[in-house]
């Protein structure tokens, strides 16, 4: 077990707002030191020379003693108080007190950062940003059509719920116990068969509120999320691709089944009104995100609402582009790097981005050979530089896995993902240094 004073120099990290308070209390108690030696000082030192009549190197020794008892005593009843508090005042937590001080005086003033995109790697994405910054805000494509938040499409005339969902429980405080719940699928009648808990969570609070962006905020207040959820619109839109031979499809599940390559895509209605909240976050951002995702049918569907890529073209923050790892069978069959920026290009200016993070690391020949059996590979890094974009690649080891659907999948690792981008942004390099000059933790702890 470490010892008190130990632990206590934990709390003495930069921007805490600790620091100061513990040196009021040692001055305070100085003080009083100090005004009690001014009213008795001679009285009592002749007192306690009588009373300990030790040699003069014994008498150090006891003082010094006294010193170092009196120093433990105070630190471990500091750390005790706080400790006390915190319990009390979050009681459900199992997070240690430097931790959440840490949260909210740290990442409460991390740079606002903006992240587009649905799916899994949006979820990703925001499982480590909130490690470095809780001021995030997430912009989340609503036109999935499959598995239970199609079916909720139909029968109740919703926006789809999933990916909200997803997205609300990788920004929630204790997301691993609330994904057990949030996540769970029902069983009993076919009405209910497969519907995830959260989904149906969601439905119910759009009905009680009046709005599905009032059942995303209240749903966000349960969670204790770090940060902030926003459907990119709030109107209903079925994603249309137009394929190789011209022919017109509809849905997200009907695209993603279908093997011809996808020659564009676009929205049904054609104009889509934006959730007003998402153009103000984007034009405050200080960073700008967009990826990873599928890149038709989560990505450039937010695009594809009227003014969003205006928004981030016009937007004053930095922008960063966040590279796919592997192609998907029957969206990006052997799309290249250079091959996917092209497609997105035709959506979105993309001289206007700053950045584009690569994984440089090959997954195992394992994960290989199960993705060649569902025609999937790596994609393939094929972006010189300089390049036409005026992108800058950055290349560093970002591969990770996670369980999805029962299966062990090739997926970013949250943390690895979110220190490429504190390490490789301006937007994080300044704010490293507080008002003072002294360097601010951005790490993740």
């Amino acid at each position: 077990m470490r010892p008190p004073l130990h632990r206590l120099f934990r709390w003495l990290m930069p921007g805490l707002g600790i620091k100061r308070w513990i040196t009021l209390a040692f001055v305070s108690m100085g003080l009083v030191v100090i005004a009690t030696l001014y009213a008795f000082g001679a009285d009592v030192a002749a007192v306690l020379a009588r009373v300990l009549p030790l040699h003069t190197a014994a008498r150090h020794t006891f003082t010094f003693l006294m010193i170092g008892s009196g120093l433990f005593g105070f630190s471990l009843s500091l750390l005790h108080l706080v400790r006390s508090v915190t319990r009390a005042l979050a009681p459900q937590t199992t997070e240690k007190a430097s931790r959440l001080i840490y949260q909210r005086r740290i990442l409460e003033r991390g740079p606002k950062v903006v992240a587009l995109g649905g799916g899994t790697g949006l979820s990703t994405l925001l499982r480590g940003l909130k490690q470095i910054t809780t001021n995030i805000t997430a912009v989340v494509t609503v036109t999935d059509d499959g598995g239970s938040s199609g079916r909720l499409r139909k029968q109740v005339d919703v926006l789809p719920p999933g990916d909200v969902r997803n997205c609300l429980l990788a920004l929630a405080s204790d997301e691993e116990q609330l994904s057990h719940y949030f996540q769970y699928r029902l069983s009993g009648p076919k009405e209910l068969e497969g519907h995830a808990l959260g989904n149906l969570l969601l439905v119910g609070l759009e009905q009680a509120t009046g709005g599905f962006d009032r059942a995303v905020e209240a749903m966000s207040q349960f969670l204790s999320i770090h940060g902030t959820v926003l459907p990119a619109t709030l109107d209903q839109a079925q994603l249309v691709a137009i394929v190789e031979d011209g022919s017109r499809i509809e849905g997200e599940t009907a695209i993603a089944a279908d093997t011809r390559a996808i020659r564009s895509v676009q929205l049904s209605p054609a104009s889509i009104q934006p959730y007003g909240r998402v153009l103000d976050a984007i034009q405050e951002a200080d960073l700008i995100l967009l990826g990873p995702g599928s890149l038709f049918t989560s990505l450039i569907p937010n695009l594809l609402i009227d003014g969003i890529a205006d928004a981030i073209e016009e937007a004053p923050g930095e922008k960063v582009l966040i590279a796919n790892l592997m192609t998907q069978h029957g969206e990006t069959d052997a799309l290249s790097l250079r091959d996917h920026l092209d497609k997105l290009s035709d959506y979105l200016r993309l001289s206007r981005f700053d950045t584009l993070l690569i994984n440089s690391e090959a997954p195992s020949g394992e994960f290989l050979a199960k993705y060649r059996v569902e025609d999937a590979e790596p994609v393939m890094d094929d972006l010189s530089e300089p390049n036409e974009y005026g992108l800058v690649a950055i290349r560093e080891e970002l591969l990770g896995t996670a369980e999805w659907v029962g299966k062990d999948t090739v997926k970013h690792d949250p943390e690895k993902l979110a220190r490429a981008i504190a390490k490789h942004t301006r937007t994080f390099a300044q704010h490293r240094f507080s008002d003072t000059g002294r360097p601010s933790d951005v790490s993740i702890p």
